[in-house]
């Protein structure tokens, strides 16, 4: 790779990188207390792709240790956002699912940050975003695979 290609590259993910801190600290500020962004993530997750999977395929997913993915579900348990039930498939391990509080803890969050929206969006165009959005599916679509490969 040439420098810079590889100077381009970096600084796109640097970018992201970035972007992905500022946007966890403003999420995080406005969450209720006890509740951090990974416990938003999986709240989101379990909508975005579906609920009833396994703390194993949750951890998969998020690219973190089983125990890490156990505490996590833990703090989401003692809030009353998810349910464990018994897995139909093998019915040793158990499988995850969404409780009515953990859908309104969502809604209630993304309404949460709408100060923040709004503040970006009087600063950059939505229409500039939303022509990005393509590009970046396209990015994280590659990376989820090429992870899956390697």
């Amino acid at each position: 790779m040439d420098n810079a290609s590889r100077h381009t590259l970096f600084s796109f993910f640097n970018e992201i990188g970035i972007i992905a801190q500022l946007s966890r600290a403003a999420m995080e500020a406005r969450l209720p207390k006890g509740l951090t962004l990974p416990h938003f993530s999986v709240i989101n997750h379990l909508i975005r792709v579906k609920d009833g999977q396994t703390p194993l395929a949750l951890a998969k997913a998020f690219q973190v240790p089983k125990t890490t993915m156990t505490h996590t579900l833990s703090g989401l348990l003692d809030h009353g956002l998810v349910d464990m039930r018994p897995n139909p498939k093998d019915g040793r391990s158990k499988t995850v699912w969404l409780t009515e509080a953990g859908r309104q803890f969502r809604e209630t969050a993304i309404r949460s940050i709408d100060p923040d929206m709004s503040a970006i969006k009087s600063a950059i165009p939505e229409e500039k975003i939303a022509e990005i959005l393509p590009i970046l599916a396209e990015i994280r679509n590659f990376m989820d695979a090429y992870r899956d490969e390697n």
